[in-house]
């Protein structure tokens, strides 16, 4: 069994890859049969043989309700599937698998799975020490480009003046990336956190009223047209065994 590590990668290496599954439920037990499995079997199994981020979210706002999400960090390609290898060898995580489909009912309706690349901007995820009293509240934001031509500036505008603009305004997100496998493509999806609701609101207000942003829009859609052509925006609270929450 390998150590806890980034599955053999050179010290400093950042996180490029990540893992986005949705488990679409219906109500009744399969959010709270779902919760036991990733805080007892899962995440256990998991943490064993890799320590790259780990984030379990539960849907607050999405087009299907109830919902969880499970967000993964990897240094590679390769050390994803490394890891999915040594993961599913373990005979207690296969022992918890035959018992959440064992139930009187299946564990989920249906899943996705996206995997994204972390831009070269994007920060590391890692847990806040000491944790947060509460779970926090993350906002998944999927931006879709008509071009990755419009991708690409869109990126360089992140990337320039408007990560700047984010963070006076209260916006500090955890992951910049654009979607290899998933949906609607190509895009930029991102995550934030916020303590909670009412710090969201005033966040996002105060980044609306910026008049550098406005600046930087109408210079963005003058030079490259309208470079975000769907927003999609679901909002979750982090499960409370989340290793980052």
């Amino acid at each position: 069994m390998m150590e806890p590590s980034q599955s053999g990668a050179a010290a400093g290496e950042r996180t490029k890859i990540y893992t986005l599954q949705n488990f679409y439920l219906k109500s009744g037990t399969q959010a709270s049969r779902n919760h036991e499995f990733f805080s007892k079997a899962f995440l256990p199994a998991l943490s064993e043989i890799h320590a790259g981020p780990k984030i379990v979210l539960e849907a607050l706002v999405a087009p299907h309700m109830p919902q969880l999400a499970l967000i993964l960090g990897f240094r590679s390609l390769e050390a994803f599937q490394e890891v999915g290898r040594e993961l599913w060898k373990q005979e207690k995580l296969q022992k918890a698998v035959e018992a959440l489909e064992s139930g009187p009912e299946p564990p989920y309706e249906h899943y996705s799975v996206s995997l994204l690349e972390a831009t070269d901007y994007s920060p590391e995820i890692v847990p806040l020490t000491p944790p947060p009293k509460a779970p926090r509240i993350f906002e998944l934001r999927t931006y879709h480009s008509p071009t990755w031509r419009q991708l690409k500036a869109l990126h360089e505008r992140f990337a320039g003046p408007e990560i700047k603009i984010f963070h006076r305004s209260g916006v500090h997100p955890l992951l910049y990336s654009s979607t290899v496998v998933g949906p609607n493509m190509p895009n930029l999806t991102y995550l934030i956190p916020f303590d909670n609701l009412a710090a969201r609101e005033k966040a996002w207000a105060a980044f609306g009223a910026d008049e550098e942003w406005k600046k930087v829009r109408a210079e963005s859609i003058a030079q490259h047209g309208q470079i975000s052509s769907v927003i999609q925006m679901w909002l979750f609270r982090a499960a409370p065994y989340s290793p980052v929450r």
